[in-house]
């Protein structure tokens, strides 16, 4: 196996953990866009601490690895528009859909909801028609 194959493993593995420790822990799913959200609109009052807490995890995690082991390219465009582009979009999109990836991906499938699985079929086949129009046609990415 290829060393990209066995970390992207690796790191579904830990997320699928992290999952499933926080839905046996606080009987709630690890949305990252409903945890965020509640802490914007103010509608996660009574658990603000607990979500800043998931929040900074997400953050501090991934930077702490980073420094330790060093950061893996990413081929991340230096077109600072697009990166405007995509955070609005995917911030709509979580909205819009009731839940991002991990909510509906992770969670959703894994419970069987019929809901994060149609949600998780449709935000995958809008990522390749993105990626396609903005490699393939526009050539911004």
């Amino acid at each position: 196996m290829q060393p990209d194959w066995i970390m992207g493993l690796i790191g579904g593995l830990v997320i699928g953990l992290a999952a499933a420790v926080y839905l046996l822990g606080n009987g709630r799913i690890m949305g990252a866009s409903g945890i965020i959200g509640g802490v914007i609109d103010g509608s996660g009052r009574s658990n603000r601490d607990e979500r800043l807490w998931f929040l900074g995890g997400l953050i501090a995690a991934p930077t702490l690895l980073a420094l330790v082991v060093g950061a893996p390219d990413t081929h991340v465009t230096p077109d600072l528009a697009v990166l405007v582009a995509a955070g609005l979009l995917v911030g709509v999109g979580t909205r819009i859909g009731n839940g991002c990836t991990s909510g509906h991906g992770v969670c959703g499938i894994s419970r069987l909801s019929l809901r994060g699985i149609v949600a998780t079929v449709f935000y995958i086949l809008a990522g390749g028609l993105t990626i396609t129009l903005f490699r393939h046609v526009l050539g911004v990415i």
